[in-house]
């Protein structure tokens, strides 16, 4: 079959059929429903022969392992989505289904095909349904490689990983030429939908990449991490690294003597895992919070850490959305959950609060207490008030919790505790050294982690350098972890 290749390439693209094979290894894809082609007679169609009408699929390889993938192709009517085009994505996707293959979509597209009026949202239609129908049984990934606009973006907003690509992804609702003449606005397709408005400021996008050819190496780096469907036992590496003499000594630098310092959460992930392992996703939304894969002894967990050099690693309303729906992953496929807690709270202040920090906060407490994967929890410095208990703590069916010598386990920090317990006092100068003396004893008698110990809600007070090894042995003794405890229902309400 020929392809209009070049005319992508003038556009600094790679052509629909470029995609799959710089995506799937050498030689593998399969084509299926090439002979496809719309039905429509309106404004001049019925004179117009589209190729596959204008989308690709089949089933390809990628790591040796089966994938169904779907390519739009711009060159061949913009790319845009009729009645056959959807229904050809849709039935692709029951395929992946029962063949249990993930789904990846290489969206590149005008949108709706207006000629087609109905007929093409009856194609979106059906393809939003096999969406939500494949959700949690495969994985979906959803590559922007051109525009998606108007209804399109509903079909990679329901799917589990988005990447974008630097000056090729546009996705939003309504495009430019919308909002002028409705908000009376100029504004670029970079500006109101690249792929750093969505990476860094909505969340939508997971990952963003500098090129087409990164990002296809980073989504078939993925498939490394993740099941393939439901059920799927983990890939295993049997070579792994760990420099574990050089990470002992590390992991006891990293915490700043400052208790209010902020530092690096990655770097005590780093010293966790299997060496070089680590991949992040949502690395540049809400970075108060850090979510992402490694391995430990070779096999995939999904980490969640709050982290203090962004805003502290308070917990806000996106933060929470990210956490959330990350843990809601792990969860629908089976991935181990390793959390680090070091938390001063949820975000004060009247900006959050309007935005719904207490309905999106609650998705975390939601998402944390219905996982029933194995969940360890390593508090590191700070776990206060309500974020303590977030944050996978005992109390939400963490299966162990640990904590480090110098954590602080309370309802708040010293400070604001002796402010409200002792605000005459603090009024009182002859009376700064009684103050000193219970802020020492708050801090000594309430926040040390040995209180919890003793309460049964930390499993065990560890030293930085047994944290690798406690975390890979719970791992290990959680294995066949099943969980029993369901009351009868069809499905809880999560705050959305």
């Amino acid at each position: 079959m020929e392809y209009n290749v070049e005319k992508q390439h003038e556009k600094g693209k790679l052509h629909a059929i470029e995609r799959i094979r710089a995506l799937c290894d050498e030689n593998s894809f399969m084509e299926i429903y090439s002979g496809v082609r719309h039905n429509c007679t309106s404004f001049g169609m019925e004179k117009k022969d589209l190729p596959y009408d204008g989308v690709i699929t089949g089933f390809g390889k990628i790591n040796g392992r089966t994938v169904a993938v779907y390519a739009q192709d711009f060159t061949v009517q913009g790319g845009s989505l009729g009645l056959m085009h959807g229904k050809k994505i849709a039935e692709l996707i029951d395929k992946a289904i029962e063949a249990r293959c993930p789904v990846i979509g290489i969206n590149d597209s005008g949108g709706a095909r207006i000629q087609e009026g109905v007929d093409a949202l009856c194609g979106y239609g059906d393809l939003f349904y096999q969406n939500v129908r494949a959700s949690g049984s495969v994985p979906q990934i959803s590559i922007v490689a051109g525009p998606c606009a108007g209804g399109a973006v509903y079909s990679p907003g329901i799917t589990d990983f988005i990447f974008a690509i630097d000056k090729i992804s546009e996705l939003f609702i309504t495009g430019p030429k919308v909002v002028k003449s409705v908000m009376f606005m100029d504004i670029s397709s970079e500006d109101l939908g690249g792929a750093a408005i969505h990476s860094k400021k909505s969340g939508v996008a997971h990952f963003r990449c500098e090129s087409e050819n990164d990002c296809y190496r980073k989504v078939r780096a993925l498939l490394d991490y993740i099941p393939h469907y439901f059920g799927d036992d983990l890939a295993q590496n049997e070579k792994y690294k760990f420099d574990a003499k050089k990470k002992a000594k590390r992991i006891e630098e990293i915490i700043p003597e400052n208790p209010r310092a902020g530092y690096d959460i990655r770097e005590i992930i780093n010293c966790c895992i299997d060496d070089d392992s680590f991949f992040e996703t949502s690395a540049e939304f809400a970075v108060n919070c850090v979510t992402g894969f490694a391995k430990i002894e070779g096999k995939s967990v999904g980490i969640v850490a709050n982290n203090p050099m962004g805003v502290g690693g308070v917990l806000d309303c996106d933060a929470s959305d990210k956490i959330a729906r990350f843990v809601r992953y792990c969860d629908a496929f089976g991935i181990p959950l390793l959390t680090f807690v070091d938390v001063p709270g949820f975000i004060p202040g009247p900006q959050e609060e309007q935005k719904g920090i207490i309905r999106h906060g609650a998705k975390v407490i939601y998402a944390y207490s219905e996982a029933s994967v194995p969940k360890v929890t390593v508090i590191v410095r700070k776990a206060y008030g309500g974020a303590y208990i977030a944050m996978c703590s005992k109390h939400l069916g963490a299966d162990y919790v640990y904590a480090w010598p110098k954590a602080e386990i309370a309802v708040m920090g010293a400070e604001g505790a002796i402010g409200i317990l002792y605000a005459k006092e603090l009024k009182d100068p002859s009376k700064a050294a009684e103050v000193a003396a219970k802020s020492e004893e708050y801090k000594t008698e309430i926040m040390t982690p040995k209180i919890a110990a003793k309460r049964g809600y930390v499993s065990e007070v560890i030293g930085p350098q047994e944290t690798r090894a406690r975390i890979a042995r719970s791992f290990e003794v959680l294995a066949r972890k099943r969980s029993m405890d369901t009351p009868l229902k069809k499905h809880g309400n999560i705050p959305l």
